[in-house]
């Protein structure tokens, strides 16, 4: 994504909020902690999420995948949602 290689990722660990926090210190990164697929749709669709953060300690294997699945199938809204993503986004001049 630094180097725009890749469009997404899903990382994993035990909670996921290690992993989100050190992700979203980078530029254009917006990772999003997501536990079920409701949440995953509304990270994609809302936040325009582009790295997956699974919380494998509380989720089940099947869960996992239907999150993946859910949010690698999901799309950006734009409209509404746009002008928060670039109020979110860093800057650097």
């Amino acid at each position: 994504m630094q180097n725009n290689e890749v469009n997404s990722a899903i990382l994993i660990c035990g909670s996921a909020q290690g992993v989100a926090i050190t992700a979203n210190k980078y530029p254009n990164i917006r990772a999003a902690v997501c536990w079920e697929t409701e949440i995953a749709s509304l990270a994609r669709r809302h936040n325009d999420a582009n790295i997956l953060c699974l919380p494998a300690r509380f989720i089940s294997e099947k869960t996992a995948n239907e999150i993946v699945q859910v949010f690698l199938h999901t799309e950006f809204e734009n409209g509404r949602h746009k002008k928060r993503i670039e109020k979110m986004t860093l800057h650097q001049d």
